[in-house]
């Protein structure tokens, strides 16, 4: 019962957050096509934009530090005991802080902010139930996954992460907690978005048995692409904090600058990436742009993750992956001018999962949480087949996973604020 109330407080909590989101988006792409009409001066507007929102996000965090970033690194901490719960005033944080810097044009994930808030609500609700401090836990956990499926309208995926990523069990006394906060959470959300899947994805036949050799070779370099991406993402973070002369809300300005500039020239080089995946599976985005902007956002989203507002990965992730599949589709149709006229969406299909399983080695997640946000499942023996051959590479390599190393910086951060509280 306390998990099912949790759920409906999640799901009203991440339904307003997205709803939020997804008319701030509308408006600045509305802002956008004012500016354009202004000529030269026009672009500077959607760089004071975005210097203004990400330096607001910077300015939540500055006041309530444990807002920054992801959250879901914090989560993960909880469930292993490095860490206590999130208190709630993580979760106004989160929501003020996440529109500010997301829906001004960071290319940040909104997953991020709702799982937290899930978390918070989670733990929050175990608390004053007065459950022992395991059982605190678990209810963090469960609710964790129910902010996801939130996020992404994905209910099995949310349940597998919260399962897999968070509590790496599947012990039935994590697993029916889940359940219920994810089909709670997910049953309020839909009151406020409709119960649409995120990506309208025409019919996707199933890619032919014997091109299954093709999506392993994409998963192996797919793999690549992900271990240099984690990196990237913790290098920028590492690249910004060194610069210690200047305060951390004017290097967010300043990356927020950058940002709206590069969104000035194409409104796809930022965001979260949840419209420029949906006009790629329209077709509508030409070769020359989709690897620019692969490029870009490449190296802009590990930035805006730097700038220390509110934010996930998962979603840039995402869009980075369709990106990528894109590029393969394109490189293999110049080899094989023949090759099948319907590999293209199964290819950024399985990108998405496929470099999302490389760099959080969440692989079930990620395949189930792009079936759900496309509801398609036609490809998934060729996109298992390349998030393997991804998360094999990945692992191979010796790289941890991106969160894993998330959470020991928070660790190390939580404990050198603790020994100089001034700093």
């Amino acid at each position: 019962m306390l998990a099912v109330v949790a759920g409906c407080v999640t799901g009203v909590l991440g339904g307003a957050f997205r709803w939020c989101l997804d008319h701030l988006n509308r408006w600045r792409f509305e802002m956008l096509d004012w500016a354009d009409g202004l000529g030269a001066p026009g672009w500077l507007i959607p760089v004071a934009l975005t210097a203004a929102g990400a330096a607001l996000g910077a300015f939540i965090s500055h006041l309530v530090p444990i807002a920054a970033g992801s959250g879901i690194q914090h989560v993960e901490a909880v469930e292993r005991g490095e860490a206590e719960p999130a208190p709630l005033r993580v979760i106004p944080a989160r929501f003020v802080g996440g529109l500010a810097a997301i829906g001004s044009g960071l290319i940040l994930g909104r997953e991020g902010p709702t799982v937290h808030m899930g978390a918070a609500v989670g733990s929050e609700t175990g608390r004053r139930a007065k459950l022992d401090e395991h059982d605190v836990r678990v209810m963090q956990t469960s609710l964790s996954g129910a902010g996801l499926a939130v996020a992404f309208t994905a209910p099995v995926g949310g349940a597998l992460f919260a399962l897999e990523e968070v509590a790496h069990s599947f012990r039935i006394r994590v697993v029916v907690p889940t359940i219920l906060a994810v089909a709670a959470a997910v049953a309020c959300g839909h009151v406020i978005l409709g119960d649409r899947p995120d990506f309208l994805v025409g019919v996707v036949a199933p890619p032919s048995i014997t091109l299954l050799p093709v999506f392993v070779v994409f998963g192996l370099l797919s793999g690549l692409i992900g271990i240099a991406y984690g990196r990237a993402v913790l290098g920028a973070i590492t690249a910004v904090r060194g610069i210690t002369r200047v305060p951390q809300i004017a290097k967010a300005a300043i990356i927020g600058a950058i940002v709206g500039g590069l969104m000035a020239v194409d409104t796809d080089a930022a965001g979260g990436g949840d419209n420029l995946a949906q006009q790629i599976f329209d077709g509508s985005v030409v070769l020359p742009v989709v690897a620019a902007l692969f490029i870009v956002r490449f190296v802009a989203g590990p930035l805006s993750y730097a700038a220390g507002t509110p934010g996930g990965l998962f979603a840039p992730m995402l869009a980075l992956g369709a990106l990528w599949g894109v590029l393969f589709a394109a490189g293999l149709e110049a080899v094989i001018p023949q090759s099948d006229s319907t590999l293209r969406d199964a290819l950024v299909l399985a990108g998405m999962a496929a470099l999302f399983g490389a760099v959080v080695r969440a692989p079930l997640t990620g395949m189930v949480v792009v079936m759900e946000m496309s509801a398609t499942t036609t490809v998934a023996v060729p996109m298992l087949a390349a998030t393997a051959a991804a998360v094999l590479v990945a692992h191979l390599s010796g790289t941890p996973p991106v969160y894993d190393s998330l959470r020991e910086q928070m660790l190390a951060n939580d404990a050198g604020r603790e020994r100089d509280p001034g700093a």
